[in-house]
């Protein structure tokens, strides 16, 4: 009778583990697809900002997004930079000039707010970070 207790209870306790460690895998999937989610709010955002200069990018510096509802426990850095080395190509009498923006989403900011924070230890810390390329005809 005792051994029947005794496998019982260890059994429970597997039970009691693996239902632990599914339950922490899917809040990890659903952080992650968030994270995805908030980064890609944060791109559009970028490339937003430097293709509505009208034939005159508007690159801008780094920049902090605190994102609403669903998506506000993500802080999003945004950051604008000219393409080094193309800087501007002439193609007929076609101006290009080449820009990278770049989104990084995390769930626990850094002291300033910025992501990505590489201080942290928190186990359910998640980040991601997505990057674009613009080519813009730029006017004379």
């Amino acid at each position: 009778m005792l051994f029947i207790l005794v496998a019982l209870a260890a059994l429970g306790a597997a039970l009691a583990s693996l239902s632990q460690r599914q339950q922490l895998g899917s809040a990890g999937e659903l952080a992650a697809a968030k994270a995805y989610q908030a980064a890609l709010t944060g791109l559009e955002w970028g490339s937003y900002q430097v293709l509505r200069g009208g034939g005159q990018p508007n690159c801008f510096a780094a920049k902090n997004l605190k994102l609403a509802e669903e998506l506000s426990d993500y802080t999003v850095s945004v950051s604008c930079a000219r393409v080094p080395g193309a800087g501007t190509l002439a193609d007929g009498d076609t101006t290009l000039a080449f820009y990278t923006v770049v989104a990084n989403a995390c769930n626990i900011a850094a002291g300033a707010g910025s992501c990505p924070n590489t201080a942290t230890t928190q186990p359910t810390y998640t980040e991601r970070q997505l990057s674009r390329s613009l080519s813009i005809t730029v006017t004379p």
